[in-house]
Order: structure tokens, then sequence, then C-alpha cells
């Protein structure tokens, strides 16, 4: 599939998930005046939720920031803030965010960061994301359980999925640290099924693949390990950022107005809904968060306010991060290209970002 192709159908879809928001919302029963809704709205609310947005963004870059900085990479905080929009929003135009961390690994690649490091740096931020979200996601469900029992009822069995498939990647990882041959045998073993199935046509390809990723997720986690402080600045940045994301609900009750329901138990259901949607092969998990929403906030949100509330809550979540990911994707490019004539006027190499790749400490070839 061309690039070409790729961007024309990202951005068909984008149109597509937006009329089917406007939809979901302006179909629902209850909205029987959007104006009376928005006119009820507390604006000074309204300004908490894009600073939830904005403790979501920052937070994400300095993960990375903290990451790199310990590794004595000089990398500025508002390029890390830049690379973590860029992941964002390849995230968001991608089926299951497939393309967010490869996008990131390259950004920071332009920002002078070895591949090696930069997907280390992504790796770690992976790993601590879906250990905080996990964790958040079981400590609230068990503090609220009456709660969530008593408002999800049936759809209970959509956090129990969403909540295993994201924990997953948590053994995962520590597997792929301590025990990295088990892992690497069962994916290969794994690809050679889905080869004789039919289903994989390269099966070389992806064994080379899948060693190159546990090498990586291996070096990883064996360096941060090294570092207990590091540990906790990283789950640390990642818990601040996904509080910041799952507080938007929150505060898009209060700018409604909404009474009855306590501001631990909205957040309780937004977490969750978060994980139930999350796994979504979708870009976006659009029509997960939006039918979700519907589903997990009815009755929270009072009558004629759902349908506001998800468009509100949706364009904190989702289409602001792609408004904002496109410019972020148009300015690296406008600095990588000033960079470039800048270096070739002062007579420097062209590729600021080919050093020679450092292998993590201990980790270093062994000569003889």
């Amino acid at each position: 599939m061309s690039t070409k192709l790729k961007k024309t159908l990202s951005f068909l879809f984008i149109v597509a998930s937006i009329t089917a928001v406007v939809i979901i919302a302006f179909s629902n029963t209850e909205l029987k005046d959007a104006m009376n809704a928005i006119q009820q709205m507390d604006f000074w609310w309204l300004a908490g939720i894009f600073g939830c947005w904005i403790v979501c963004v920052v937070f994400d870059g300095l993960n990375y920031w903290c990451y790199l900085r310990r590794e004595k990479y000089d990398i500025s905080v508002g390029r890390s803030i830049n690379v973590s929009l860029i992941g964002f929003y390849y995230s968001n135009i991608t089926p299951s965010a497939a393309g967010g961390q490869p996008m990131q690994v390259n950004s920071l690649r332009k920002a002078g960061i070895p591949v090696g490091y930069g997907t280390m740096a992504v790796t770690i931020r992976f790993f601590t994301n879906q250990f905080m979200v996990s964790a958040m996601g079981l400590v609230l469900f068990l503090c609220n359980r009456t709660f969530v029992y008593e408002q999800l009822q049936g759809a209970i069995w959509l956090v129990r999925i969403g909540w295993l498939i994201n924990f997953s990647a948590v053994p995962l990882v520590i597997l792929a640290t301590w025990k990295r041959m088990w892992v690497q045998r069962f994916f290969i073993w794994l690809a050679c099924l889905l080869h004789k199935m039919h289903l994989l046509k390269n099966k070389e390809a992806m064994i080379e693949k899948i060693t190159e990723v546990l090498d990586t997720y291996n070096k990883a986690m064996r360096d941060l390990l090294k570092r207990p402080g590091q540990i906790m600045i990283q789950f640390t940045c990642s818990f601040i950022s996904l509080l910041g994301l799952f507080a938007t609900v929150v505060f898009t009750y209060y700018a409604f107005g909404q009474k009855g329901t306590p501001w631990y138990q909205v957040l309780t259901l937004s977490c969750l809904l978060y994980l139930s949607a999350s796994y979504t092969p979708l870009p976006g998990a659009s029509g997960a968060q939006e039918g979700g929403f519907l589903v997990y906030f009815r009755g929270i949100f009072h009558s004629g306010i759902i349908g506001m509330a998800l468009l509100t809550w949706r364009f904190f979540t989702f289409y602001l991060f792609l408004i904002v990911g496109v410019g972020m994707v148009i300015l690296e490019r406008i600095l990588v290209n000033r960079e470039k004539k800048r270096r070739l006027l002062a007579g420097m190499p062209e590729n600021p970002e080919g050093k020679q790749e450092c292998l993590p400490e201990g980790n270093e070839e062994k000569t003889e």
C-alpha cells in the first residue's frame, strides 16, 4: 500500500469517525436540546478539561526526557513533548495503535537519539504505562466494586477482558527480561504455526523481527532495573499522565453542572472504560469508546446532557490529539530541514543522528 493511499485512508477514517460520533451523540433520545446543554456548561471546568489534556501530554513527554537525560543525551523537554504528541497522533490513526511507537523512535532518531536508545525509551514508557493502567484499574475497581457492579451490570465482562489484555503485556515484558528464551521459543512456535496455516507468508522475517524486539525489551528492562530511582520516576510520570487522561470525564461531569455521583466513582468508570475499549483494533478505538461511554455513564449524566458530554470528552481525548499532532508532524519536518541546512552551511555531516550505536551500561560487547 502506497504512502499516499495510507494517508488518504487515514483522513477518510477520521472524517468517518467524526461523523459517527456526531450521529451517536445527536441520535441519543436524551439529547433534546443541544444548545441548552451547551448553555449549562461552566467554562472554568471546561478549561480544567484542557488542563487535564496538558498534564497527560507533558508527563508522557517527561517519561522520555527523564530516561534520555539519564543516559546523557541532550534532548529538551519541548522536544520530548513533541515526540509524545507525534506518538499520540500516529497511535490514533493506525489500527491497534500500531504506528505510534515506531514513529516515536523515528522522531527521536531525528532529534539525535540513536535508534537503540530511542527504542528503549519507548519500550520503558510502554511497560510503565501498561503496569500503571492495570494497577489503577484494579485499585479503583476494588475500592468501588459495589458501585461498578450496579452501574455496569451485564457489561462487567468487558472490564474483565480489557484488564486481562492490558495486563498481559506486563508479565510478557518481565518474562522477556528473565526468561527471554522461553518467550522467544513460544513466538517462534506461533510463527511456524501461522505459516503452516498459510496465515503468515514470510516466517523467517517474522522470527528475525521477534528476536530484534525481544533483544530490545531485554536490554531496556535490565538497564532500568539497575536504577530504582529511575524506575520510580518513570512510574510517577506514567501515573500522572494517565490520571490526567482519566480525569477528563470528571471535569466534563462538573462542566455540565452534574451532581449525584462522587468524583472518584466517575474517575473509576473513566479508567475502566479505557481498559475496556483500548484493545479494540480500530484507530483511536473508535466506536468502542463512544458506545462504551454511553453504556458506562448512563444515568450518571442526566437527561439531555450525555450526548454533548460525549462530544466534549471525545474532543479532548481523541480529536485534539489529531489536530495538535498534525501540527507537531509539520513542525518536526521544519525543524529537521532547518537543522540540515545549518549543518550544511557549517560544513558538518548531514545526518546528525548518525552517531555510533551505544549499548546500555552493562551490555558492552566483549573483545578478546
